[in-house]
């Protein structure tokens, strides 16, 4: 029983450490910093951090097969075009519109999960997402926002995050015999950091950026909640939990986002919001919830 509820945990807090990055990203900026920056000093100094916990806790190199090389090469691969687009987003929108373009994660996830297993979406899946997605509306603010003054680079860049974690997800959710978790991490931030390098600004190792100024301290908080803590903990649990409940559990970075850009960019926050945020979290915890009264019966 804690078991099946330690997992959905570690996913919410996986992707509750992903609800902050927007904002994060948004102060970098605010000093200065290209979102482009931003961005690659979250995968260098994650890695680092990656690299330092597997000298410290593996004593042995993975072992592994053609089959979960590929899979830990492809969800490093989705880290990084993850928080690349993710970041041009940021460029057009403010960090609550971001995220909530980025949460449409849930239900694309879900139903690549429905593509990938032949099946259709069970009714508890179905409940949520329709929470999940009104809630989305309501917790964003954007019935009181003037989309038609939005670039559309916004929207596109917006959904293809989405749509590039919701393949990470899934990835991720697929078990690697012969390796550990730290192990994962550090080879998922390796790829991702080689791709970050040649699509944004590597420059910023070798001209002293990085070191000799606050990018490093954004680096840092970045790595630790955008690297660290959702790799590790989704390499733990998302293959216990499966790529479909694992996308609608990480609803929760929506209400950490929104709540994250009011205390340190205050955004505005209504009461609608806050019924939107409620509204997310109650189709955030229906699946877990009907699971476990079925198991109880």
């Amino acid at each position: 029983m804690k078991f099946q509820l330690l997992y959905p945990l570690l996913i919410i807090i996986a992707s509750s450490s992903y609800g902050i990055l927007s904002t994060i990203i948004k102060v970098a900026m605010g000093q200065g910093f290209t979102s482009g920056e931003a961005v690659t000093s979250q995968y260098m100094v994650g890695f680092f951090l990656a690299l330092i916990l597997f000298v410290i806790t593996q004593r042995s190199l993975p072992r592994l097969n053609k089959t979960g090389l590929l899979t830990i090469v492809c969800a490093g691969i989705f880290t990084a075009t993850t928080g690349i687009i993710y970041g041009k987003s940021l460029e057009y929108l403010t960090a609550s519109l971001a995220v909530v373009l980025f949460f449409q994660f849930t239900w694309i996830g879900m139903f690549i999960d429905c593509i990938l297993h032949k099946r259709f979406p069970s009714r508890p899946e179905i409940i949520s997402l329709v929470f999940l997605l009104a809630g989305t509306i309501l917790a964003a603010g954007i019935l009181d926002t003037d989309l038609s003054a939005i670039a559309w680079q916004g929207w596109v860049y917006g959904l293809l995050a989405a749509t590039s974690f919701a393949i990470f997800i899934q990835i991720n959710s697929r078990k690697v015999e012969g390796i550990s978790i730290i192990s994962r991490t550090l080879l998922m931030s390796f790829v991702a950091l080689i791709v970050i390098s040649i699509f944004l600004s590597p420059e910023i190792l070798w001209n002293g950026t990085l070191v000799n100024s606050p990018l490093w301290i954004f680096g840092l908080i970045l790595g630790v909640f955008g690297i660290i803590l959702p790799i590790l903990l989704f390499s733990i649990a998302a293959p216990k939990v499966g790529g479909s409940l694992s996308s609608i559990l990480s609803a929760m970075e929506l209400p950490v986002a929104i709540l994250a850009s009011v205390a340190v960019l205050h955004e505005k926050l209504t009461i609608i919001q806050v019924f939107g945020i409620v509204i997310v979290l109650i189709g955030m915890v229906l699946p877990t919830v009907i699971a476990q009264r079925k198991n109880s019966v």
